[in-house]
């Protein structure tokens, strides 16, 4: 496990949550709710390719390392700026709560 020094959080992200309105259709519109303000630490571990609908679509994985805190779900996201990270999985880690490590795919335009 790799460890993470309290210096390396030097990203402010804005960690957000879905909330789904009906559209009167018989689905949803999801807008995006700010959770919190949150110091972290953005470490890219990988990156694919894709043909997606016609077109060539990329995406690069990273580990988002924040403090600990209770609630963080996979279905939320983080915000940086204009780019956007959606979680994947919360890893727990072993010290103590002290942190904790997202999985996370950039969106890619």
């Amino acid at each position: 496990m790799s460890i993470i020094h309290i210096g390396e959080l030097s990203s402010r992200l804005r960690l957000e949550a879905p909330v789904r309105s009906p559209d009167g259709a018989g689905g949803a519109t999801v807008t995006w709710s700010l959770v919190a303000e949150v110091w972290g630490a953005i470490r890219p571990i990988g990156g694919a390719e894709a043909l997606e609908a016609d077109g060539l679509k990329g995406r690069t994985t990273h580990e988002i390392w924040i403090r600990h805190r209770d609630g963080v779900l996979p279905e939320m996201r983080f915000v940086l700026g204009s780019r956007v990270f959606d979680i994947r999985a919360v890893v727990a880690t072993a010290e103590r709560n002290r942190f904790m490590k997202c999985l996370a795919d950039e969106r890619i335009p």
